[in-house]
C-alpha cells in the first residue's frame, strides 16, 4: 500500500502548490466537459476550453510536447465545434444532428490520424525525444523490446511511441466530435485505454484518474448517442 501511495505522490513532492491545483482544476473541467458531451450539451466546448488551456500551460512546464500539441489542437477544435454545434442549418432553427460517418468522413479521420502521427514522430525525432539514430524497423524492435521487458524504467522509454498513437487518435476523435459523428466515441475509448497507464507511468496521478473517468464516460457517451441516433431513424 505504501508503494502505491508513493507512486502517486512522489512526482508531486517537487511540484509547486499552484501547479498541483491547476492540474486538479484542469482534470475536473475535463471531466465536466466529457459529461456535457455525453449529454449532447454545447457546454462541452467552453468547459473543455478551460481544461485544455490550463493543460497547455502545465504541459509546457512538464516538457510533454506531444500532449501539449494535442491540447492546443483541442482548444482550437473546441472553438470550431462550438460554432458547428450552435449554427442553424435550416429554416426550422435546427442544429446539426448526431450521425454516423460516411466513407468520406472515415478517410478524413484517418488522414488526420496519419498526418498527426507522422508530424509528432518528426518533431520527437528532431528533438531526440524518440531515438533519432534508429530506422523504422529498429524503432519497432526498440519499442517492442522495451514494452515487453516488464520493467517500469524500460516502459517509460517508449512513452513517446504511445504518445504518437494517442495524439493521432485524439486529433481524429475531436474532429469527429465537432461534427457530431457517433464514431468519435470509439476513438476516445481506444485513446483513453492507452492514456490511462501512460499518464500513471509519467507520474501524473490526477490526469491518470481523469482518463479512467474519461473512459467510463466515453463508453456511456457512445451508448447514449447510439440510442439517440436509433430513435431518430
Amino acid at each position: 500500500m505504501n508503494e502505491i501511495i508513493h507512486f502517486f505522490t512522489e512526482p508531486y513532492q517537487s511540484a509547486s502548490t499552484l501547479n498541483i491545483l491547476l492540474e486538479f482544476i484542469a482534470a475536473l473541467f475535463g471531466i465536466i466537459s466529457v459529461f456535457y458531451a455525453k449529454k449532447e450539451n454545447i457546454l462541452v466546448f467552453p468547459t473543455g476550453i478551460i481544461s485544455t488551456a490550463l493543460y497547455v500551460y502545465l504541459l509546457s512546464q512538464w516538457n510533454l510536447y506531444g500532449d501539449l500539441i494535442i491540447n492546443i489542437y483541442y482548444t482550437l477544435m473546441s472553438i470550431y465545434g462550438w460554432y458547428m454545434w450552435s449554427r442553424i442549418i435550416d429554416e426550422n432553427n435546427s442544429h446539426i444532428p448526431i450521425s454516423r460517418t460516411n466513407t468520406t468522413d472515415k478517410f478524413k479521420a484517418f488522414g488526420i490520424f496519419l498526418f498527426t502521427s507522422i508530424f509528432v514522430i518528426i518533431v520527437y525525432r528532431y528533438y531526440n525525444v524518440m531515438p533519432n539514430n534508429l530506422n523504422f524497423s529498429q524503432s519497432v524492435h526498440y519499442a517492442i523490446l522495451n514494452i515487453t521487458s516488464g520493467s517500469l524504467a524500460d516502459f517509460r522509454k517508449i512513452t513517446p511511441f504511445l504518445d504518437t498513437f494517442t495524439t493521432g487518435i485524439f486529433f481524429a476523435a475531436m474532429w469527429l466530435m465537432a461534427n457530431k459523428k457517433l464514431e468519435n466515441w470509439i476513438l476516445w475509448i481506444a485513446g483513453n485505454i492507452v492514456s490511462i497507464p501512460l499518464y500513471f507511468v509519467k507520474g501524473y496521478g490526477f490526469t491518470g484518474i481523469q482518463y479512467i473517468i474519461f473512459l467510463v464516460l466515453a463508453i456511456l457517451g457512445y451508448l447514449a448517442w447510439k440510442k439517440h441516433l436509433n430513435k431518430s431513424l
